[in-house]
């Protein structure tokens, strides 16, 4: 079923659908004390419905009457009738409760995190305390709106002007020379030049991968895993003198989404539907002098854009993407000549998928040697770098250098 929602009301759905899935493992213990009897599988509507009540009641300044008048409503559009007398008890309940509701759960640390427990576990394992509380913080706040601007188009400080003359409050980012944060998240339709490629909505955090890549004009650069594009066509405004940008990827839908942005930057790339694990099948034995590889990951640095991580993701996910993860690098570490560097990146948070993977790499390779990062962004670890989400700032990031030398065979020989 296709939904159609006007145009004014879009914003306070997608409020609801990221407020709900960002408060759920909290909202759901509210429910274990507020529902009698489990749902059933096939009445995970009413329960999600539950769940979007609960979330305005709890964080949204809405009428507490026209809450619970509107979601007992909706039990008719899901043609669900049976559930009007419980949707109704249950809010009204909650309401009389709430203090009381909240006492009785104060203690269990899901209800405080927000977070299922393996996750939180995972961030004090790997981070201090007050780290770990700090992302927990940081997970659970909206995401800022932050632009790339196109420096072949025009400074940073120009695009910020034409942003203040349209109305727009904006500022320069920190750590990016390309970036602009903005204070309130707009339609992309309404920035000035948008069309025009003047400008792309990327992330602080990933707008730093240019910079390690170290790109000089006349290199062949792979750009692995590359879809939606976004840093494809950073590398490709940044140097315009490439003699090769690929932009490889396994998937035909998301590999449109490559072309579509470079299309309205006005930028050329190589495009290539591959395994990135399984280099024989797609190399044409032409070396690349630089290698980006975004690695597919569980995403923990990026979760307060995708809050439904917190609820598909589970703890022994992290292993199986630790091995693809590996897969991805020793294979594309063939591809790579002598002297190039490889920039391996996830937008993880969690050092099995980071520092782990690229220690284990360098186990295995003696023609791969770490090259250090020199910046003032991240925390250095010891082998990369690594960003966390900042309320009002970057995404969780981490970047690892790595530079090919001659083998130890190769050097005896």
């Amino acid at each position: 079923m296709v939904l159609r929602v006007d145009e004014r009301d879009r914003g306070l759905l997608k409020e609801l659908c990221f407020g709900s899935l960002r408060w759920q493992p909290s909202i759901a213990l509210y429910l274990e004390l507020l529902v009698a009897k489990p749902l059933r599988a096939k009445d995970l509507e009413i329960q999600a419905l539950l769940i979007i009540g609960l979330y305005q009641l709890l964080h949204l300044r809405v009428a507490e009457h026209a809450v619970v008048n509107e979601t007992v409503a909706a039990t008719k559009a899901l043609k669900r009738p049976w559930a009007k007398a419980m949707v109704n008890g249950v809010l009204r309940n909650f309401l009389r409760q709430k203090d009381l509701l909240s006492e009785q759960l104060v203690l269990r640390p899901v209800f405080c995190s927000a977070h299922p427990d393996w996750l939180s576990q995972a961030f004090r394992d790997a981070w201090s305390e007050p780290l770990a509380t700090n992302i927990i913080t940081a997970n659970n706040t909206r995401a800022p709106m932050t632009l790339r601007v196109n420096l072949r188009r025009g400074s940073r400080e120009e695009y910020l002007a034409r942003l203040r003359r349209a109305g727009l409050e904006a500022d320069l980012t920190e750590l990016s020379d390309y970036g602009i944060q903005l204070a309130s998240p707009i339609d992309v339709h309404q920035l000035p030049g948008f069309e025009l490629g003047d400008c792309s909505v990327q992330d602080e955090a990933a707008q730093l991968s240019v910079s390690v890549l170290m790109l000089e004009s006349g290199q062949r650069v792979l750009d692995a895993c590359s879809a939606p594009g976004g840093k494809t066509g950073h590398i490709a405004e940044t140097q315009p003198h490439l003699k090769t940008l690929l932009a490889l990827d396994s998937d035909a839908r998301r590999l449109q989404r490559v072309q579509d942005n470079l299309s309205r930057l006005g930028l050329e790339a190589e495009l290539l539907e591959a395994d990135a694990s399984d280099w024989e099948s797609w190399w044409d034995k032409q070396y690349f002098d630089r290698i980006l590889v975004d690695a597919p990951c569980s995403a923990t640095g990026v979760i307060r854009r995708h809050p439904d991580i917190k609820l598909l993701r589970k703890g022994a996910d992290i292993d199986k993407l630790a091995e693809v993860q590996s897969q991805i690098l020793n294979s594309l570490w063939a591809t790579l000549k002598k002297n190039g560097i490889l920039v391996y990146a996830t937008c993880s948070i969690l050092p099995s998928e980071n520092d782990r993977v690229v220690e284990a790499f360098l186990r295995n390779h003696s023609d791969a040697s770490i090259s250090i990062i020199d910046a003032i962004w991240g925390q250095q670890t010891p082998f990369g770098r690594q960003l966390f989400p900042a309320i009002d700032g970057q995404d969780g990031f981490y970047y690892a250098r790595l530079q090919k030398h001659h083998s130890d065979t190769e050097a005896e020989n």
